[in-house]
């Protein structure tokens, strides 16, 4: 694998970025499409992953997507970089297809974990991440992430306690005669005297 990918890099040289037109998107090339086949997209679209810049990975790695459907591969490199291009609910539906095609894919699933919690499904972003954490129980990141995703459904079920005065969601409680002194008062109970002699 290592291998492997040593010969991908060393093949592209340093050509990647003019490739795609140093980050410019492709429809804005001569041309509208990139130089070489499929498998010189998926290795450049790569690349630029690697490389950081997830937005022009995701235009080489859309079009090799979109010619190979059924490459697992390419889906979940397109998805790795719309993950990190900020496009969260495309990056779930090809971290998604990878799953269902293949549900022991373990990254897959936790592609799927993470993404939905982006998205704020917390429910499904845990189904996900357990499934994951229990084929790879060794990866750390899969674990803090389902500890991250479980915590955030505990909180919103309450189970860390009441919220505290100014946090997000905080609602005031209703203010009642035994309720005590309201927001900005600093005194203790008001005073009794009148209505203790009207009691007694």
């Amino acid at each position: 694998m290592d291998e492997r990918d040593e010969r991908v890099d060393d093949g592209a040289g340093g050509s990647a970025a003019g490739a795609v037109g140093g980050g410019v998107p492709e429809q804005q090339r001569r041309s509208g499409e990139p130089e070489g086949d499929v498998y010189e997209w998926f290795r450049r679209g790569v690349k630029l992953l690697a490389q950081g810049n997830p937005a022009a990975a995701e235009q080489l790695l859309a079009r090799a997507a979109a010619a190979e459907p059924a490459s697992r591969s390419i889906r979940e490199a397109l998805a790795r970089a719309q993950y990190d291009a900020g496009s969260y609910a495309a990056a779930l539906e090809n971290f998604r297809a990878v799953a269902l095609a293949d549900p022991s894919d373990d990254y897959a699933q936790f592609g799927w974990g993470v993404a939905a919690a982006r998205l704020g499904d917390f429910e499904t972003s845990a189904e996900h991440l357990a499934l994951a954490v229990a084929m790879r129980p060794d990866t750390d990141h899969y674990r803090a992430a389902l500890r991250q995703t479980r915590a955030t459904l505990a909180a919103r079920a309450g189970a860390f306690g009441p919220l505290l005065p100014g946090a997000p969601g905080y609602l005031e409680p209703p203010r009642g005669r035994d309720s005590g002194p309201g927001p900005g008062t600093t005194g203790g109970p008001e005073p009794t005297d009148e209505r203790d002699r009207q009691d007694g």
